[in-house]
């Protein structure tokens, strides 16, 4: 079976950005404004015409048998409004997602957006991944660790302020995915340069600090093949020397995970030199931040189980961990 553990609700029907659109509105007119959560009219129809021929289609033509899925990251915008305005965007995603599992249960699984708010608490936080893994059997959550939007004004990841969730989330046995959003801050490129530097800020904040000594069994997905992690390695495992901590196996490769949303064979070969085959996840982001053929293949960039497939050195064992064994691994709430 290949389960690929990184897909994105990014072809959701347009009833869906209207219900965003008008929450922009009320903001703009009044940036206080409490929204309530209303309702969107979205058919059954309508959602298996928005997947049948992007999703749906490539994961045939591919090859892949399940995705793991969430809401559109980009769109998760908690730097939009106020703690009303992400909890009601984020139930509404979240319940649609929930719509797509029930409709295709054979093919996609659900994991959860999160609402968060700049400077906002974590009650909202805890109590939609309760409804999301108790209501829904959704089997793990994306944690933006900047809800500012590129300005980066949220306590590290190591902080305690993350600690009431990081215990809900070994309770319930899921990881998170560490996955920004869109960036407001012009400096940054939302999927080019915010989503990599972000991928590599959230492995510095775990090594520079002790947060897998006070949670053993937390687990993080570092998205995108770990942004810089891979091809930086050396200088990571000497920064951890410097600071006389354990080799990175111990330190962190217990608890981190990366997945294989790079897109071309280069990198992928590079992270599998690097990366430990037991902590690589098989994923694509389809249909997602790249969505165009590559003229020196002719194929799909994000179609990255060519990939997998193009590596040499794996064998048929390595493969199976990768495409299936670890990711049932790391979400352990996955049903056969």
């Amino acid at each position: 079976m290949i389960i690929d553990c990184h897909g994105h609700y990014t072809t959701a029907p347009d009833a869906l950005g209207k219900y965003r659109d008008q929450q922009k509105a009320d903001l703009k007119s009044d940036p206080n404004f409490q929204h309530n959560k209303g309702s969107i009219d979205i058919s059954d129809d309508q959602i298996r015409e928005s997947l049948e021929n992007a999703q749906l289609k490539l994961q045939r033509e591919r090859g892949t048998d399940l995705t793991i899925f969430s809401p559109r990251a980009s769109w998760m915008g908690h730097h939009l409004g106020n703690q009303s305005t992400s909890k009601y965007w984020t139930e509404h995603c979240n319940d649609l997602v929930n719509r797509v599992c029930h409709l295709y249960p054979e093919n996609f699984v659900g994991v959860c957006q999160l609402p968060q708010t700049p400077g906002g608490t974590l009650e909202a936080t805890i109590a939609e991944l309760e409804r999301c893994i108790n209501q829904f059997d959704f089997i793990g959550c994306n944690l933006n660790p900047d809800p500012s939007g590129g300005y980066w004004s949220a306590p590290p990841l190591s902080d305690r302020y993350w600690y009431p969730l990081y215990e809900k989330l070994v309770e319930y046995d899921v990881p998170a995915m560490i996955h920004v959003s869109a960036a407001c801050n012009p400096c940054f490129h939302t999927t080019g340069s915010h989503y990599l530097g972000a991928d590599t800020t959230a492995f510095m904040q775990c090594l520079t600090s002790d947060l897998f000594k006070d949670f053993p069994q937390l687990k993080f997905i570092i998205p995108h093949g770990g942004g810089a992690v891979p091809y930086h390695w050396g200088r990571f495992r000497g920064i951890a020397q410097d600071m006389k901590k354990p080799p990175l196996t111990e330190l962190l490769l217990k608890n981190i995970y990366f997945d294989t949303c790079v897109y071309h064979q280069p990198g992928i070969d590079l992270l599998l030199e690097v990366i430990p085959v037991d902590n690589i996840l098989f994923a694509s982001e389809m249909v997602g931040a790249v969505r165009g053929i590559d003229p020196t293949t002719g194929h799909f960039y994000d179609d990255t189980k060519r990939y997998i497939d193009g590596n040499a050195k794996l064998t048929d064992a390595d493969r199976k961990k990768i495409f299936e064994d670890n990711t049932r691994r790391v979400f352990s709430r996955l049903k056969a």
